[in-house]
């Protein structure tokens, strides 16, 4: 049975355990046709030129988990940045686990997605916001037609939520070959800040493959600070689809850590519809062995008096291959924009592959925007340097990759995120770095 047709046959089984009259199910019946249509994006399609996703999309994915899991904090402890205080959001195998969750419906909503399309306290919201900025293609239009599960955050106006949120999935390897589809949606209104810690994580060496959406939509004056924690086995690949639409005055911060999983796609896509939205996206790529991460960002501006700020870092050993594809487009209406992009890259060994196409589409004018990406493998003087003071080899190239990736994590506001990140980057080198950066 080819994907497709495994496709079709699963979301008859689906329709026996959803709701079916309601909004939401009407997508998700329009959404499997524009699936059939597209279907899984080729690498004859541009977006897709430098990532073959045909052997994710060979395997017999159970997509719906035939038991639930019941797994102990113990088990997810290491995995959770517990130093700090957090609302919690824990899915096994795409199932909400409400024991190891903390969610709150007090001054602001931080629960299930199948609460919010299942409650008519929150039609409205869902009716305004869900699936309206989600761009369509194959792999978004399958999600929205099996997603039923995920996080959902509304926060009203004035609210500052005093601790992050943390959204964690993860995958047991009850099933030999497993699919999961979550679907988050944010909503933050005038004058709120928010943070968001999201993580998808494998505890067995069987196959998952994840195919995410998460929309966020930031009102006037608001907040978001985003952080993707990606450090999976070799057996789990992620397709990651984030939007964000930004309004006047508001801020949106996404910061992608890629270390983990065989293949990682990360779509993000910013789309400022005020003046005076900021947008910035961050990301740190360390991989080796087969492992292949690909980022492709869009910011679009079509308000004037903006800016935009993306800076990418990225170590490649072994066979590894990466990919950036960051785009700026900036309309004719929006003149006085301020797009800075940046994408560098350290090449360890000969045999790795970075991929970069970094592109300005600028219809205005009165802009200041620049683009740059740099390829190329350690300072060996600065090696040299650092042996001849008596420090070994490995421990210097790791310094020096340390200094590489310095400015991404000062971007970083948690310091228990700063300080898991590092030591996850120590152990992706090798070393053991007795500070943090």
């Amino acid at each position: 049975m080819s994907f497709k047709d495994h496709i079709l046959s699963s979301f008859i089984a689906l329709e026996n355990e959803v709701e079916t009259n309601n909004y939401v199910h009407k997508l998700r019946g329009e959404a499997l046709k524009d699936f059939e249509n597209l279907g899984i994006p080729q690498r004859k399609e541009e977006a897709y030129k430098y990532t073959s996703l045909k052997s994710l999309f060979n395997k017999d994915y159970s997509l719906f988990p035939k038991k639930e899991t019941s797994i102990d904090y113990g088990d997810i402890k290491k995995y959770l940045v517990h130093q700090i205080d957090a609302y919690r959001i824990i899915f096994i195998d795409g199932i909400y686990s409400s024991h190891l969750s903390q969610t709150t419906h007090d001054k602001f909503d931080v629960c299930l997605m199948s609460s919010a399309l299942n409650n008519p306290k929150y039609a409205s919201v869902i009716e305004n916001y869900y699936n309206k900025l989600a761009t369509k293609d194959g792999l978004t239009s399958l999600n929205a037609a099996f997603a039923k599960e995920g996080a959902y955050i509304h926060i009203g106006k004035n609210i500052a939520v005093e601790k992050p949120i943390e959204i964690v999935y993860f995958s047991t390897g009850n099933e030999a070959e497993m699919m999961t589809q979550p679907r988050n949606l944010v909503v933050v209104g005038e004058n709120s800040q928010v943070q968001v810690i999201e993580r998808h994580q494998s505890l067995s060496d069987n196959a998952v493959l994840t195919n995410c959406v998460t929309e966020i939509y930031a009102a006037k004056r608001a907040l978001v600070d985003w952080y993707k924690i990606q450090n999976d086995k070799l057996s789990a690949s992620l397709i990651d689809h984030t939007f964000a639409e930004q309004k006047d005055n508001s801020e949106v911060r996404i910061h992608t850590f890629s270390f983990g999983g065989k293949v990682t796609r990360n779509n993000l896509s910013f789309y400022q519809r005020g003046e005076h939205c900021n947008s910035v996206l961050n990301g740190v790529t360390i991989i080796e062995g087969k492992q292949h991460v690909d980022h492709s960002t869009l910011v679009h501006h079509t308000a004037p008096n903006c800016e935009s700020f993306q800076e990418y870092k990225q170590i490649f050993d072994e066979r590894a291959v990466g990919v950036f594809n960051g785009k700026v487009l900036v309309d004719k209406i929006a003149q006085k924009i301020n797009a800075y992009q940046q994408n560098n890259n350290i090449l360890v060994s000969d045999t790795s592959t970075i991929n970069a196409k970094p592109q300005l589409e600028i219809f205005a004018d009165d802009v200041r925007c620049s683009h740059g990406c740099t390829i190329g493998q350690l300072d060996e003087e600065a090696l040299f340097y650092m042996q001849a003071r008596g420090i070994p080899k490995k421990e210097a190239r790791a310094l020096l990759m340390f200094a590489f990736a310095n400015s991404v994590l000062e971007t970083v506001k948690i310091p228990e995120i700063k300080s898991r990140i590092t030591k996850l980057i120590a152990m992706k080198l090798g070393v053991e770095i007795g500070f943090d950066l």
